[in-house]
C-alpha cells in the first residue's frame, strides 16, 4: 500500500485520538471541579449564598441609585437591612423553637392515647400484639443471665454479698470543674463557624454589588472577548432576568409561608411561625420542598388534637394553597417554569445535596438555573443550556430523522398529529419531515448510513407517510369561520392567512379523460433510497390532494428499465432529487423519460437546503425538464396548478362548444 492510500486512514486516526484526549481532558476537569466544590464547600457555599443574595438585592440597589444615593451607601444600606431581617427572623424562628422544644413533653400524652386507640381496633390489634408479644421473647433472650457454670474474668470486681452471690461495687469517676476559660469555650464553640459564615456572606454581597461591572468584564474574558457587544448584552439580559427570576420567587414563597403561617395560627398548630417560615425556604425547593413543609405540621398535629381535627385542616390548607400558588399565581407572574427541565430540576437537587448537605438542596433550583441562563447566553457554555434546560435538545427535523434511523414511524406521527392541529400537512412535510431527510442525505453523503439503515428509513417513511394519511388537509376542516354576528374580525384573519398555506383539492369529476387514469403522477427517485423516501411522502400528500401518484426507486431510471415503466394514464412526471451534486445524472434522466413519455409534463423536484432559485433554474435548463420546484409543497402546488389549468381548459372548450351550438 502507498503512503498516499494510508494518508486518510493516519488523518481519520489522528482526529479521533484528539478527540478522545479532549474528552478525557474534559472528564478529570469535571472530576477535578466536582472535587473541588465537596472539599472546598466551606468556601463555596457562603459565596453562593453570596451571589444569590446579591441577585436579590440588585434592583434595590438600583433604584436607590437613581434617586441620586451613592453607590457605596446604597450597596451598603440594602445589606444591612437585608442581614438585619435575616437576623431578625432567625431568633424569632430560634424563640419559637425553644417554646416547642419546652412543649413537647405535653404532647406526649396525646401521642399515647392515640397509639392505644389504634391498637384497640379489631384491624390493627392482632398485628401490632404479635409484633409486641415478638418484641418482648426477644428482650427476654437478649436478657437471660449466664449459664451458672460459665467462668468469670481473674480481675472480675466483686463484694460481700448476704446470699454467697458476687456484688458488682459501683465506680463512680468525677472530672475537675472546669474553669472560666473551658466554659467560654464551650459556649463560643458552636457559635465560631455559623458567624464565620456569616461574616463571608456579608463580605461578598458587599463586594459583588460594588464591583458588580468589573465581575461582570472579568467573565466576559473568560467566556470569550471576541464579541464583545453580544457577550455584554447577554450577560446584562442574564443579569436582569435572573434578577427578577429570584426576587420574585422570594416574593411569592415569602406570600406562601404568610398564608401557611396565618392558617397555622387560624388552626391552632403551636409555633405556626416556625412552619411558615420553615415553608418559605422550603418552597425553593422545586416538586417536593411544600411536602417536606407541610410534613412537620402535619406530624405536630398528630400530636396535639385529641381527635383528627386540626390534623384534616392542616392537610387542607397545604393541599389548597400549594397549587393555587404553584398553578395559578406563578405561571401569571413569570411563566410556567424555571427554565430547567424535571429531570434536570431532580439530577440538580441530588448533586447538589450530595455536596453541600441540606444547604445544597436549597440552593440547587436557583445554582442551576444560573448556570442554564448563562448557557443560553454564552456560546462556550451551551452545553450547560442542551444538559439542563428546557427546551428541546433535538429540533423537530432532527427529532423525525432519528425516528426514522430507530425504525419508530408512532412518535414520528403523534408528533405530526400535534403540528397537524395549526398547520397543513405540506408544511410539516417542508418544515419537519423534508428537512430531517436533507439531514439524513448529508450522512449518505459522508458514508454514515450503510445499505441497511438507508433500507430501514425508508420503509419508515412508507409507514409514516400511511399514518398520516388519513389526516384532511383541507382549510375548512380544521378552520370554520362562524356566520354570528359577534364573530371577530381578528379571527376571520387568522383563518384566511393560515388558509393560504393549504393547497387545493383537485375534483376529478372537472378533469379531461387523459388525467382519469389510475395514477396521473409518476413520481420517480432520483439517485438513492432517501430520494425515494422523500418521493413517497410526495406521493401521499399529491394523494390526498386529489392528483394519485405512484412510487417507483432510483433503478427505474436506468437505460433498460426506464421503457419497462408502466406509463399508461400518466400525465405528470416528478423527479426527485435531495442532493445537486449530479446535474449530469439529471439531464440523462429527463432525457430517458422524455424518449418514454413524450407528452408528460416533467417537474425536476430539487429538494436541497436552501438552494438558490437562480441555481435551481440552471439545473433546471440543464436538465431540459418543463419545470423545477425546492421543496415538496411547491412540487404538489406546480401539479394541482396544471390539473387546475386542464381543468380551465375543458371548461373553456365546453363553454365556445355551446356558444357555437347556439349561434
Amino acid at each position: 500500500m502507498t503512503p498516499v492510500s494510508r494518508q486518510p486512514f493516519k488523518a481519520r486516526t489522528t482526529d479521533e485520538l484528539v478527540a478522545l484526549l479532549s474528552t478525557v481532558a474534559t472528564a478529570i476537569l469535571a472530576v477535578i471541579i466536582v472535587a473541588m466544590l465537596y472539599f472546598g464547600r466551606e468556601i463555596f457555599v457562603p459565596v453562593a449564598l453570596a451571589i444569590l443574595l446579591s441577585f436579590v438585592l440588585a434592583p434595590a440597589v438600583l433604584i436607590l441609585q437613581r434617586i441620586h444615593v451613592p453607590r457605596g451607601l446604597a450597596v451598603v444600606s440594602v445589606a444591612l437591612l437585608a442581614f438585619a431581617f435575616i437576623f431578625a427572623m432567625g431568633s424569632l424562628l430560634a424563640t419559637q423553637l425553644t417554646q416547642l422544644a419546652g412543649d413537647l413533653p405535653r404532647y406526649q400524652s396525646t401521642i399515647s392515647e392515640k397509639i392505644q386507640a389504634f391498637r384497640d381496633t379489631r384491624a390493627g390489634r392482632g398485628t401490632l400484639e404479635r409484633a409486641s408479644d415478638m418484641l418482648k421473647d426477644l428482650s427476654k433472650e437478649i436478657d437471660r443471665p449466664k449459664e451458672s457454670g460459665s467462668a468469670r474474668g481473674p480481675n472480675s470486681m466483686v463484694g460481700p454479698s448476704t446470699s454467697g452471690s458476687p456484688v458488682p461495687v459501683p465506680v463512680e469517676v468525677r472530672l475537675p470543674d472546669p474553669g472560666a476559660l473551658e466554659n467560654l469555650r464551650t459556649l463560643i464553640s458552636p457559635l465560631v463557624h455559623p458567624l464565620a459564615t456569616t461574616g463571608i456572606i456579608i463580605i461578598f454581597v458587599i463586594f459583588i454589588l460594588l464591583q458588580r461591572e468589573d465581575l461582570r468584564n472579568r467573565l466576559i474574558r473568560l467566556a470569550g472577548s471576541y464579541d464583545l457587544q453580544r457577550t455584554t448584552a447577554a450577560l446584562d439580559d442574564a443579569a436582569r432576568r435572573l434578577s427578577r427570576l429570584f426576587l420574585t420567587q422570594l416574593i411569592l414563597n415569602s406570600a406562601f409561608g404568610v398564608v401557611i403561617g396565618l392558617g397555622l395560627w387560624v388552626i391552632g398548630t403551636p409555633s405556626a411561625i416556625v412552619w411558615g417560615i420553615l415553608a418559605t425556604v422550603l418552597r425553593f425547593v422545586p416538586y417536593i420542598g411544600a411536602v417536606i413543609a407541610a410534613a412537620f405540621p402535619l406530624a405536630l398535629a398528630v400530636a396535639v388534637d385529641p381527635g383528627w381535627t386540626m390534623l384534616l385542616w392542616t392537610l387542607a390548607l397545604f393541599l389548597t394553597v400549594e397549587p393555587i400558588v404553584g398553578h395559578v399565581i406563578e405561571p401569571m407572574v413569570y411563566g410556567h417554569s424555571t427554565g430547567l427541565s424535571p429531570v434536570a430540576v431532580v439530577a440538580a437537587a441530588t448533586f447538589w445535596t450530595a455536596l453541600w448537605g441540606p444547604i445544597g438542596l436549597v440552593l440547587a433550583t436557583p445554582l442551576t438555573v444560573c448556570l442554564v441562563v448563562l448557557g443560553r447566553h454564552v456560546e462556550r457554555l451551551e452545553f450547560l443550556d442542551v444538559m439542563f434546560g428546557d427546551r428541546p435538545a433535538l429540533s423537530p427535523p432532527e427529532i423525525f430523522y432519528q425516528r426514522m434511523l430507530a425504525g419508530d414511524p408512532a412518535e414520528a406521527a403523534e408528533k405530526a398529529e400535534q403540528f397537524l392541529k395549526e398547520r397543513s400537512l405540506a408544511s410539516y412535510y417542508d418544515e419537519v419531515a423534508l428537512k430531517g431527510l436533507q439531514l439524513a442525505q448529508i450522512d449518505a453523503a459522508r458514508g454514515a448510513l450503510d445499505p441497511e439503515r438507508l433500507t430501514k428509513i425508508r420503509d419508515a417513511v412508507r409507514e409514516f407517510s400511511s399514518d398520516v394519511a388519513d389526516q384532511d388537509d383541507r382549510p375548512s376542516a380544521r378552520l370554520q369561520l362562524t356566520t354570528d354576528a359577534e364573530a371577530s374580525s381578528a379571527l376571520e384573519s387568522v383563518a384566511e392567512n393560515a388558509a393560504d398555506e393549504y393547497l387545493p383539492v383537485i375534483s376529478k369529476e372537472d378533469l379531461p379523460s387523459d388525467w382519469l387514469g389510475e395514477y396521473p403522477v409518476l413520481c420517480l427517485a432520483g439517485r438513492s433510497l432517501i430520494d425515494e423516501a422523500a418521493a413517497i411522502m410526495f406521493a401521499q400528500l399529491s394523494t390526498a390532494h386529489g392528483l394519485a401518484a405512484r412510487v417507483e426507486g432510483a433503478d427505474s431510471l436506468s437505460s433498460t428499465n426506464v421503457f419497462r415503466l408502466e406509463a399508461t394514464g400518466v400525465v405528470i412526471v416528478v423527479l426527485v432529487y435531495l442532493d445537486s451534486s449530479g446535474p449530469a445524472h439529471m439531464r440523462y434522466s429527463v432525457r430517458r423519460l422524455r424518449r418514454k413519455l413524450p407528452k408528460a409534463t416533467i417537474i425536476l423536484g430539487c429538494w436541497v437546503k436552501d438552494i438558490d432559485p437562480d441555481a435551481l433554474e440552471v439545473l433546471r435548463d440543464n436538465a431540459k425538464a418543463d419545470l423545477a420546484a425546492a421543496s415538496l409543497g411547491q412540487t404538489v402546488k406546480l401539479c394541482t396548478e396544471a390539473a387546475a389549468a386542464a381543468q380551465q381548459s375543458i371548461a373553456a372548450s365546453t363553454q365556445e362548444k355551446s356558444t357555437t351550438a347556439a349561434a
